[in-house]
């Protein structure tokens, strides 16, 4: 079934209630090397290439997968933008004014308390502050390279705002926010958050014949030797066997690296969302495009321009069950969608125990995670 459209439009009709770590050498890859692919492979490498939008459509078991990147000024004493917001569409900002938005945010850019129910949700911040409350109690402050990884499940209020900390230079703001879907087993499992540190992370590097350098982020699953942290016990990415994998991949200018093949019958695709110059088995891709890959090839990646690009890598087995999605839920079923609403608006799924549903932290408070079980995280 075809999907709704994503953030922009689920989050604007609803009803709100209210208003470094160390690096580790990339070595052991499958016995892969820094040559030219076989002309088998070249030829069946590429399944699909297709333009990215605001929302980038992804393959089962993700559901999609958006790109922010926003260059916000200064921040003033509420941390808000110092600079005016006239001209703006207030309560639903999307136009890249000035090369920033406000989203769904009044004073502050992001996006207020919203309920989810029957996926996931896995932010990867690159630059800027994210803070989160939610409708168990549970809070945090996380960025500069952490991922907050949310297991939605039966039904969870969260916020996600953008707090501008800065008041004496510019805050920009760069984030992936993926969704993964969860399986109808695990839709109605108990809410839950797992935060993957910037120095839990594994940051792989690898020097090729020439002795240019890729470094790999590995987020999700594994690359030779390595493993990223572990995701929260009922996601989809739980069981090895479904070989979930999201790496973001940063190449240099003139470097060649190959992303090992996987198990068959799983989907993979390489976004390219920064620098120009990427080839995949000898074929141009255009910057900010997608290519959908063959899961079973050795994947020849090279930079052929004189500057850094950067790729992100999702993969993983299909879960291959009907997909209803409707704004903030993701079922099998439009009867299980129906249900949904009719619970959230019941039981606002545990209520909104904030004063503002535009929660943001105090501009002192450094990284952290607060969990509904009263555990206490400050970012390492």
């Amino acid at each position: 079934m075809k999907r709704k459209n994503g953030r922009r439009d689920f989050l604007g009709k609803l009803a709100l209630g209210a208003s470094s770590a160390l690096a580790i050498p990339f070595l052991g890859m499958s016995g892969a090397k820094d040559e030219d692919m076989d002309e088998a492979n070249k030829k069946k490498a590429i399944l699909r290439v297709k333009p990215l939008g605001f929302q980038w459509e992804t393959a089962d078991p993700f559901l999609f997968c958006v790109h922010h990147e926003d260059h916000y000024p200064k921040g003033n004493a509420d941390m808000g933008p110092v600079d005016s917001l006239a001209g703006r569409r207030i309560g639903s900002d999307f136009e890249l004014k000035d090369g920033w938005r406000m989203y769904h945010g009044k004073t502050i850019p992001g996006f207020p308390g919203h309920p989810h129910r029957g996926f996931e949700t896995i932010t990867v911040v690159r630059k800027g502050m994210v803070d989160h409350a939610d409708s168990m109690g549970a809070a945090g402050r996380y960025g500069d390279g952490d991922v907050q990884w949310m297991t939605a499940g039966k039904g969870i209020q969260h916020s996600e705002m953008f707090p501008l900390i800065h008041q004496d230079k510019d805050n920009p703001m760069e984030l992936f926010q993926i969704w993964l879907n969860l399986p109808k087993k695990n839709k109605m499992v108990e809410p839950h958050f797992k935060m993957l540190w910037n120095k839990s992370i594994p940051k792989m590097e690898h020097a090729d014949n020439n002795g240019q350098m890729t470094y790999i982020e590995l987020i999700a699953g594994h690359l030779g030797n390595e493993q990223a942290p572990a995701p929260p016990p009922n996601s989809w990415a739980s069981d090895e066997n479904n070989h979930v994998g999201i790496f973001n991949i940063k190449m240099q200018a003139g470097a060649s690296f190959i992303i090992p093949k996987t198990t068959n019958g799983m989907n993979r695709t390489v976004y390219f969302y920064e620098g120009d110059g990427l080839t995949i088995a000898e074929t141009k891709i255009a910057h900010y495009h997608a290519a959908e890959v063959d899961p079973e090839v050795d994947l020849a990646l090279k930079n052929t321009s004189s500057s850094d690009i950067k790729v992100l890598v999702l993969q993983g087995r299909p879960i291959n069950e009907p997909v209803v999605q409707h704004g903030p839920f993701v079922m099998n079923t439009r009867q299980e969608i129906q249900q949904a609403f009719e619970d959230y608006h019941s039981t606002q799924f545990g209520g909104w125990p904030w004063p503002d549903y535009g929660q943001v932290h105090d501009r002192s408070k450094g990284r952290f995670a607060s969990h509904a079980d009263g555990t206490v995280e400050k970012g390492a």
